[in-house]
């Protein structure tokens, strides 16, 4: 059941709330340790974590975009993307990735990266990496790498996508 979600970027004060959406979505504590270590990296962008609220203005969802490059190129990466169980396929986390990459967009950042499920991400304007030369040192499956441009008149580079120290990749 899809609904309209009103979408704002983190605050200081909803550190916590991101916290428990990604410890809630995924079963480790990985993408919430993740997040911790993302924000401490220099690959960190003020404003560039974004949330889905609901009616009270609690975070339910959340989308994560830092610095990366493919090649030379800065880039963004979008990664770890979570919904709170109970609100998962209500587009609440597609609300908090078009927020994210709206904002982006705005601030005149060209690229986005993410390693992700091939069916989901299409829908955002991602397509399969490969396809525009770029790639990882590691093994994924090529229909998981994606990328796209977020400005048409600049085609995406190619190259070896290099992500934040806190990937470990």
């Amino acid at each position: 059941m899809s609904r309209s979600w009103s979408t704002r970027a983190e605050t200081a004060a909803d550190i916590g709330a991101v916290r428990a959406i990604n410890l809630a979505a995924f079963e480790t504590a990985q993408e919430a340790d993740l997040v911790e270590a993302l924000r401490r990296d220099p690959s960190w962008i003020d404003g560039l974590s974004w949330l889905a609220v609901d009616e009270h203005g609690t975070p339910v969802g959340h989308a994560l975009l830092t610095r990366c490059h493919i090649g030379d190129s800065p880039a963004l990466c979008l990664a770890p993307c979570a919904v709170l169980p109970e609100y998962q396929r209500t587009g609440a986390g597609s609300a908090a990735v078009r927020a994210a990459l709206a904002e982006a967009r705005r601030r005149g950042e060209r690229f986005v990266t993410v390693l992700g499920h091939p069916a989901y991400y299409p829908r955002f304007g991602f397509t399969r990496a490969s396809g525009h030369g770029i790639g990882l040192d590691i093994e994924v499956p090529d229909e998981a790498l994606m990328a796209m441009s977020l400005d048409e008149s600049r085609p995406l580079p190619g190259g070896t996508i290099r992500y934040a120290a806190p990937f470990g990749i």
